[in-house]
């Protein structure tokens, strides 16, 4: 059986309200403000309500701020001990969940993302109190690992009975000497979402780590990369890329990030950001502490991975490095070229729909667009408005209390360690040039006229979506996967990529092409039913009538 076309070609007017419609007033006046038909041709970018609080009773896409900070950006390391002071089930949901690839490091090759490190809080626990306990897991943890950190992930209960977790963690550091022990206050319901885990998290590695390492680096074209989890191997591809290159990536945050890195991150030349929305504030403290300016790149898709060699390249002004990253690109992109004319008559004017996390949604339409493809309709799950609409309406965002629960950390130049690595006069010919500075324009300007943004999408719109677009991919995380699935629709995970990857790069764009040729091409989706399709809905009566 064929899958059912549309009959009738919705405006984006009427696709916007038949979202809408089943909600109650004032859910749907709310919602309306996150669902934005999109306008931005050149600078007429329309304003998206973002990064505000999920309405109750709504089955979100969202996870919550622990699983940002955990799970997101301190899960991919791979020599800090992660200790969750929390029930089981919490470390456990970020254990292993998002695919991240390690690799062991240093003189003891370490590698400790394998285990599932918890205090395992009961019952007891929460009516008297974790501290001890908590102190005996980072003492049992130091005797088995003798790691140079152990990191510790405070859970909802912690917040609520109110362990002092960063005590314990400053005394057992005091206590050991030769271990960082720091803490991470990041229980489930303090923010909005998983971003503002990702700022907690970033801020501690910030302040705990960050230009403690006493080892210089002397290669001569630095960077660090930030933005990159490593998700199905995607950071070693763009290492693999980068060495080839020679260029060194000094620290990546965090994909298969060891402590030193981080330690080490102050002494890279120029900071390449990959998620503007997970770390765009690292890369500024980077640039007001140390001297290091920071550019936007993105290493999803052959072209983007070509365009931000090329923009690496240009900022070291060095024509061995040019030249050099011109071979690489010319020697890489046969191979790309011929996956991608394989695959062009098969995807092309296929159309997909992407609601993930991050400035994901944005950096794979490249590679769509490199298969013929088209995105219809996307979204973020914990994006903020610049993350749609650009940098610029950073200085009008207004700070509620939400954003309030989030430190900011204050920094001024390093009376030590900071150096301004190019000079005012350099840092203008190269803007002169083209090569812009802390500039991300956002999702919005990329989307084509009357696409449909959604700013955290939830279980019951997507199914519509679904049902009025009929796309023919549909791309977002794990709880969406298999509800997707039975609508007839397939579905890609481009949190943890399924059982793929990588997909970054020139070999990820490869990887890439030929799966979702499999996946549009696939006739089994026609013939997928949901069991309430199959069989008719149990009927019930109440007892009086």
């Amino acid at each position: 059986m064929a899958r059912t076309k549309k009959l009738v070609q919705w405006e984006p007017n009427d696709i916007k309200a038949e979202l809408l419609k089943k909600y109650p007033p004032k859910v749907a006046r709310k919602r309306a403000k996150q669902i934005m038909i999109n306008e931005a041709l050149e600078n007429a970018t329309p304003e998206i309500v973002a990064n505000v609080r999920t309405i109750p009773g709504i089955i979100t896409m969202r996870g919550c701020t622990y699983a940002g900070c955990k799970g997101v950006i301190m899960g991919p390391t791979s020599d800090i001990v992660n200790l969750v002071h929390g029930p089981i089930g919490c470390s456990f949901y970020a254990w292993l969940t998002r695919r991240n690839q390690t690799s062991a490091s240093g003189e003891k090759n370490e590698n400790f993302i394998p285990y599932a490190m918890s205090t395992d809080m009961q019952d007891q626990d929460i009516i008297f109190g974790g501290e001890k306990k908590l102190e005996a897991a980072i003492q049992e943890a130091y005797d088995l690992f003798h790691p140079k950190g152990i990191a510790v992930f405070a859970t909802c209960p912690v917040g609520l009975i109110g362990d002092d977790i960063h005590a314990v963690a400053k005394k057992m550091k005091e206590k050991f000497g030769d271990c960082n022990v720091f803490a991470f206050s990041c229980e489930g319901y303090k923010g909005v979402s998983q971003s503002a885990g990702h700022h907690i998290a970033n801020n501690q590695v910030f302040k705990h780590m960050v230009g403690t390492s006493t080892t210089e680096k002397t290669d001569k074209y630095k960077i660090n990369l930030l933005g990159e989890y490593n998700i199905g191997g995607d950071g070693f591809e763009i290492d693999r890329i980068l060495k080839k290159c020679g260029i060194t990536n000094i620290a990546t945050f965090s994909g298969n990030s060891t402590y030193d890195q981080f330690a080490s991150a102050n002494q890279a030349d120029l900071s390449a950001v990959m998620c503007h929305r997970s770390i765009n504030y690292v890369a500024d403290m980077l640039e007001v502490k140390y001297g290091i300016p920071w550019i936007k790149i993105n290493f999803i898709g052959a072209s983007s991975t070509a365009k931000s060699l090329r923009k690496i390249a240009q900022y070291f002004d060095d024509k061995e490095l040019i030249d050099r990253v011109e071979a690489v690109i010319a020697e890489e992109m046969p191979f790309v070229e011929a996956a991608q004319q394989d695959v062009l008559p098969r995807t092309k004017g296929k159309t997909a729909m992407i609601f993930v996390g991050g400035s994901r949604a944005h950096h794979y339409q490249d590679l769509f667009k490199e298969m013929g493809m088209k995105t219809i309709s996307a979204g973020y799950e914990f994006g903020h408005r610049d993350d749609y609409e650009g940098r610029q309406v950073i200085p009008t965002l207004k700070v509620d209390a939400d954003s309030r629960n989030i430190e900011e950390i204050e920094v001024e130049p390093d009376e030590k360690l900071f150096r301004p690595r190019k000079t005012p006069e350099e840092m203008e010919t190269l803007e002169k040039n083209g090569l812009h500075f802390k500039e991300y324009n956002g999702l919005n300007p990329d989307m084509d006229k009357d696409t449909i943004i959604i700013d955290d999408m939830n279980q019951y719109e997507a199914d519509k979506l679904i049902q009025i677009m009929k796309p023919d991919l549909f791309c977002a995380g794990i709880k969406e996967k298999y509800s997707v699935q039975k609508l007839g629709i397939p579905q890609k995970q481009l949190h943890s990529y399924d059982s793929g990857g990588p997909y970054a790069g020139f070999k990820g764009a490869v990887n890439f092409y030929h799966e979702i040729d499999r996946l549009v091409n696939s006739k089994v989706w026609s013939y997928m039913k949901a069991p309430w399709q199959e069989n008719p809905e149990l009927s019930a009566t109440y007892v009086w009538e």
